[in-house]
């Protein structure tokens, strides 16, 4: 490439307007401001949606994500700004890959997270083939995640606003596909700023509340979707202590995760107890003190390395990790045992580190995402 080839904001060597991007649209304002943008600097646009459930199903709710209102509310931004739209029906794939997964990790006593596996398996993959297909040069998305150049290729790093950063969802996005995704909001300081782009463009979705829940999970009761999707499979059993105490009796592990205080239904007790285990072979769940929600060595498997060098070349590696969303990363040394199995031990014990979880890694001391991997059992 000649030195002085100009490169535009999406890193080509060619006009806007020659190149083609697809935007993943999810009918809320972020995405909604990211095609909106690239439009107005004149990139060939073209919006995909994905319905991912039958909007009329018992499963989905008013204000999920991809479906109903919001397929329309990107509809409806693709026609102001003048660009393609396109929904593509991907309920089976969404079922296959996510929502059966998260039923099947929930019953065997996991916390799972399918908002990464959507990411990682419908739309970093189905959807960005689905890009290539359209002949588009990359897919942008609004997620509030930074990628930027470095001396080995992109890297993928937390967003400029903490309170927004989504990199704890994205950790298994592969180099390949950060080859070919851009992240058009990760560098904005606040969501307010965000916002005021789509008042800027006069988006209708402007002033859109955010999703909170898992889109395919009403008010955030993942119970009552488990019931729905596996009927019989809450079914009772005792609550007992770590010491082996019989101390109630419960109507299915389904209902409680780790780290669990609030609901047990064991009033009376001298002591405040947690969840600190669920033994779903015996439909079991089992309560303890506080301190025994300390963890300080974490399994993790199916590791998505994000790191310069080959994972196993070294015997650690010093990083910060995250184990819960919330969470600000910890220090800790990770011992890989294969190329997508180690060791990670917290220099500082967490509680209620839970199977079903991710831990991502993270540059000490920097913003960089080194990867990550997920939690499979408790010590």
């Amino acid at each position: 490439m000649p030195l002085d080839t100009t490169l535009n904001s999406l890193g080509f060597a060619k006009p806007p307007a020659e190149t083609r991007v697809v935007v993943a649209m999810s009918g809320g304002v972020d995405s909604s401001v990211v095609a909106a943008q690239l439009a107005e600097e004149g990139y060939d646009v073209v919006g995909v949606t994905l319905q991912l459930y039958d909007h009329g199903a018992a499963l989905a709710k008013k204000g999920a994500c991809c479906a109903g209102i919001d397929i329309h509310d990107a509809r409806r931004v693709a026609e102001d700004m003048g660009f393609p739209h396109y929904v593509l029906d991907y309920e089976n794939i969404f079922r296959d890959a996510v929502i059966d997964e998260f039923a099947d990790s929930y019953l065997g006593g996991a916390t799972p997270v399918p908002c990464i596996r959507c990411n990682e398996r419908v739309k970093f993959k189905d959807l960005l083939e689905t890009a290539k297909d359209l002949d588009a040069d990359c897919m942008a998305t609004g997620h509030y995640i930074q990628r930027k150049m470095g001396a080995h290729g992109p890297e993928l790093h937390s967003a400029a606003d903490a309170n927004r950063d989504q990199s704890y969802f994205l950790f298994s996005t592969t180099p390949e596909q950060l080859d070919y995704l851009r992240f058009p909001l990760g560098h904005l300081p606040s969501k307010d700023a965000t916002r005021e782009l789509a008042a800027r463009y006069g988006l209708q979705v402007a002033d859109k509340p955010d999703s909170q829940d898992i889109c395919f999970v009403p008010d955030g009761n993942y119970a009552s979707v488990i019931e729905k999707l596996r009927p019989g499979a809450a079914e009772p059993g005792e609550i007992v202590h770590a010491d082996g105490r019989v101390l109630g009796t419960h109507e299915g592990v389904i209902h409680y995760t780790i780290g669990q205080r609030r609901g047990l239904g064991i009033g009376g007790l001298s002591e405040p107890l947690y969840v600190v285990r669920l033994d779903v072979d015996n439909k079991r769940v089992v309560v303890g003190p506080k301190d025994m929600l300390s963890t300080r060595i974490v399994p993790v498997r199916e590791i998505n390395w994000l790191g310069d060098t080959p994972f196993t070349d070294r015997p650690e590696w010093h990083v910060s990790v995250k184990v819960r969303s919330t969470r600000p990363p910890r220090e800790a040394i990770i011992r890989p045992l294969s190329d997508t199995e180690a060791e990670v031990e917290l220099l500082t014990p967490e509680e209620g580190v839970s199977p079903g979880q991710a831990c991502v890694f993270y540059e000490t001391g920097g913003s960089r995402i080194l990867g990550g991997g997920w939690i499979w059992r408790g010590y």
